[in-house]
């Protein structure tokens, strides 16, 4: 039998077929991915392929295999340094949740999402969410952070999951799609879910006031199904976002600025930081890119071993 991922709890997986009808499902033995050491193997979005049986009263079923994934969007755990976590796959659009304090978004945090997502061939859209809660000054510095991505091709919708500001036009972009929402704890990713369709109630909580950091309320991928024609998949919030590794050559290539500039560096293999005639630099200097996407970059340089990823691999088995 063949059916689509809507639940990962860790050892047990949620699947649905296209009856309609939803097995509750686990790994025959341990399955590997060629090159990729992640601490999931399967992840919400996969079609996989597996067998029934019963077990007493129950019918489960144990997955044999998986198709090849068209895309998927990880992050590599920070203190596991050669492992991943695949956050979901099969994705059309990824949701970037961003909100300018409780819990702040940083800058930094952003272009990393973006980064990874572009490696992966993940569509991005960036959701600046809690607009009723904003002064003129905070809602200002928000809208400015959103016209820096805005002007390198990045959409960029300011909303409210209190008011339902501008939640239409989010629906229009997810309408026949598989869509996953991302971002920190707290910054309201289960409260979009729930305004945009209210027959999905998922659990949420307050701002924890000691450490102004959102509280983990979904423990668990989870893929709803709306009454828009649209599946949503809702990611446990992420504090800390580490890199997927790849060359420091390639790096620039996920920074959509940098790509387009770069055949005007005059170094082939630049890296756009003490070389001479670098278009990149210039362009930074000049105002044409924004300085913390730079900052971001050099950040993530550092921290990147060159050595070709072996996480990023065409065949999976």
């Amino acid at each position: 039998m063949k059916g689509l991922v809507y639940k990962s709890t860790g050892h047990w997986y949620d699947v649905k077929t296209e009856n309609q009808i939803v097995y509750k499902c686990k790994l025959k033995g341990k399955m590997r991915l060629k090159g990729l050491k992640s601490t999931n193997p399967i992840a919400v979005g996969d079609i996989v392929e597996f067998e029934l049986y019963d077990e007493g009263e129950e019918t489960l079923g144990i997955i044999k295999d998986f198709e090849d994934r068209r895309n998927y969007i990880v992050r590599k755990s920070v203190n596991l340094s050669k492992q991943i976590h695949i956050i979901a796959s099969n994705i059309d659009i990824a949701f970037l949740v961003i909100t300018y304090n409780n819990p702040v978004t940083t800058t930094t945090f952003i272009d990393r999402f973006l980064a990874t997502a572009r490696a992966y061939n993940v569509e991005t859209v960036l959701l600046f969410n809690k607009l009723d809660a904003y002064d003129i000054e905070e809602f200002g510095e928000m809208r400015y952070l959103a016209e820096v991505y805005r002007q390198i091709g990045y959409t960029c919708i300011g909303i409210s999951a209190i008011t339902g500001q501008n939640l239409e036009q989010v629906k229009d972009l997810m309408t026949g799609k598989i869509c996953v929402f991302s971002g920190h704890s707290g910054v309201g990713k289960s409260s979009i879910i729930n305004a945009l369709d209210n027959s999905i109630q998922i659990k949420t909580q307050e701002i924890s006031e000691q450490h102004n950091q959102g509280m983990h309320t979904t423990t668990f991928a989870e893929m709803h199904e709306t009454n828009f024609n649209a599946k949503i998949i809702d990611t446990p919030g992420i504090r800390g976002f580490g890199m997927i590794e790849m060359t420091k050559e390639e790096l620039g290539d996920y920074f959509v600025e940098f790509f387009e500039l770069k055949h005007n560096c005059k170094f082939n293999n630049c890296l756009h930081i003490n070389e001479p005639k670098c278009a990149i630099k210039e362009a930074v200097e000049n105002g044409d890119i924004e300085y913390s996407r730079y900052k971001s970059y050099l950040q993530i340089l550092g921290e990147i071993e060159d050595t070709q990823s072996p996480y990023r691999q065409d065949n999976y088995s």
